[in-house]
């Protein structure tokens, strides 16, 4: 068991931590809208954003997504937000699948500037709290949509206080160094590579 001694001891090793932590805390009073990057090759990037937007619907903030690739694929997320929380949280699907189904980059490409636009005029609204561009990373990397300007948008146009979260492997150098918060997400161990299919409830 654990003696008086011992007890004491981590009561005051934690009273300590804490008295550090509440003397950092009172240095963070500042609020802004961030733009938040969830990119690399382990699973999540896509299922986190979506906890944050769902995070917004259960305060009560508007909030909006656009998928950059994967709306011809119905997933979990989608069918709660359209059916359930519409009035909170704009969805708009505008992809037709990854690039290696639909074999067309034309189409792609028009799909892609088709999100964008939208995306641009989402954020643009200051009612909404939280724009997520699902998979626009992808999008970006086969030069779909002009990295440039996506930078620049972000830069002049989106609202002081609207995060706005960008997810998808291979996100560009230029983004994660103009982004508040970057999640690079390993893979360590994925059960696609043991030969298990893609399962509702998990992967969408």
């Amino acid at each position: 068991m654990t003696d008086r001694a011992d007890l004491d001891r981590h009561t005051q090793k934690m009273a300590k931590k804490k008295a550090a932590r509440d003397k950092i805390m009172a240095t963070k009073t500042q609020t802004k809208g961030l733009v938040i990057v969830h990119t690399g090759t382990g699973k999540g990037k896509s299922s986190a954003a979506f906890g944050m937007i769902f995070r917004h619907i259960a305060h009560g903030k508007r909030c909006a997504v656009v998928q950059f690739i994967k709306g011809a694929m119905e997933s979990g997320e989608r069918t709660l937000i359209t059916e359930r929380f519409a009035d909170l949280c704009e969805f708009h699907a505008m992809g037709e699948g990854f690039t290696w189904e639909t074999q067309d980059k034309a189409r792609d490409m028009e799909m892609a500037a088709k999100a964008w636009e939208k995306a641009k005029e989402l954020i643009r609204d200051e009612r909404n709290c939280m724009v997520l561009l699902d998979e626009i990373n992808i999008a970006l990397r086969y030069d779909y949509i002009p990295l440039a300007e996506v930078l620049d948008f972000l830069a002049t146009e989106k609202p002081p206080l609207t995060h706005v979260v960008l997810t998808g492997r291979n996100a560009k150098p230029e983004l994660i160094e103009v982004a508040d918060l970057v999640t690079d997400m390993v893979v360590v161990k994925h059960p696609f590579r043991s030969g298990i299919m893609a399962q509702a409830g998990v992967e969408y």
